[in-house]
């Protein structure tokens, strides 16, 4: 059942806090994650008549789709597209001081980074180690292996049991885990 004008407004009324949060666990950049939630609605109020399901709970988990969606694509789109708009001269409104703070609470930032320290504490030193030089300064992996005086094989091993440990990790599946509305 397509949605009017009006039901995409009342959706953002009533849910954008909760969408924002969700971007904002994401991408842990408040600015960004503003961003995402306009073109999250831009999307779903231009696509409005694409809904084929019925009740606010259906518009509701199909708008959280468009967020996954645009959230993948600013994930791909990333380093290119910022530098393309910072040579144009394209600059995002900078969010102010109250509104960045309401952004950090609506996502719990605060306390997010302190919980994935812990998750990173929580590994054997020499996975701790490999994760942050392959994800943390995204050094390939033969520097990485370098680095740790093991082979590329070892070295792409110990990144791997680091990553799977922490996608198994508290913190690692509320951030990737569905809203619980959606």
């Amino acid at each position: 059942m397509p949605l009017s004008h009006d039901q995409v407004a009342q959706l953002y009324r009533d849910h954008a806090p909760a969408l924002l949060a969700f971007l904002a666990r994401r991408v842990l950049l408040p600015e960004v994650a503003v961003d995402l939630l306009a073109e999250t609605f831009a999307r779903a109020y231009r696509d409005r008549a694409r809904l084929r399901g019925e009740g606010e709970e259906e518009a509701l988990a199909w708008v959280y789709g468009i967020a996954r969606h645009v959230l993948a694509s600013y994930q791909r789109r990333g380093a290119v597209e910022r530098r393309a708009l910072r040579a144009l001269g394209v600059e995002r409104r900078a969010l102010s001081d109250a509104e960045y703070d309401r952004v950090e609470e609506l996502a719990e930032l605060s306390t997010l980074g302190a919980r994935i320290d812990g998750e990173l504490g929580a590994l054997a030193a020499d996975q701790r180690h490999a994760v942050r030089l392959r994800v943390l300064e995204e050094r390939p992996y033969d520097e990485v292996a370098h680095a740790l005086g093991v082979s590329e094989q070892t070295a792409r091993a110990r990144v791997s049991r680091a990553l799977r440990a922490l996608r198994d990790s508290p913190t690692f599946k509320e951030l990737g885990g569905q809203p619980d509305h959606a």
